[in-house]
């Protein structure tokens, strides 16, 4: 291989790995309708009836080694706290790894926007962009 060939082929790695982080940094935390599956999901069994909110539930899928589920968890409860009737419910996918198959989780955190019959409205892969997540809650909350 010359010289040549290798530097094209470093710059074209490089490339392809800037193209694919721009991507993910640009979808990471941004509200997503719940699909034909998540809205047809309930979460009522994945815990006691009194940990949900009576008009909404933030259901934060994480694991122990998530960097970035302690400040998302914060973020979730200033969140509920503002509203009443809103809770967090916090899934730890280690103790509850069926969950991450039947919930579609590929990253941890992810946020599940739940109503107060506990159906599935909007998902956000990764911690969720403060402005979108209350555009969705109040969405879900005004529709109560």
């Amino acid at each position: 291989m010359t010289v040549i060939v290798a530097v094209a082929a470093l710059v074209g790695v490089l490339a392809l790995a800037t193209v694919i982080g721009l991507l993910l940094r640009a979808t990471t935390g941004r509200a997503q309708s719940a699909k034909h599956t998540d809205a047809t999901a309930t979460v009522a069994d994945i815990a006691p009836a009194e940990a949900f909110g009576t008009r909404a539930t933030l259901v934060q899928f994480s694991t122990p080694t998530c960097a970035r589920c302690p400040a998302t968890a914060r973020q979730l409860d200033a969140l509920a706290a503002r509203h009443d009737g809103v809770a967090r419910l916090e899934i730890d996918l280690a103790d509850h790894p069926d969950l991450a198959g039947r919930f579609n989780v590929l990253q941890t955190p992810t946020v599940l926007l739940v109503d107060g019959d506990h159906t599935v409205r909007t998902r956000f892969g990764g911690p969720p962009r403060p402005p979108e997540l209350a555009a969705a809650l109040d969405t879900v909350l005004e529709s109560r």
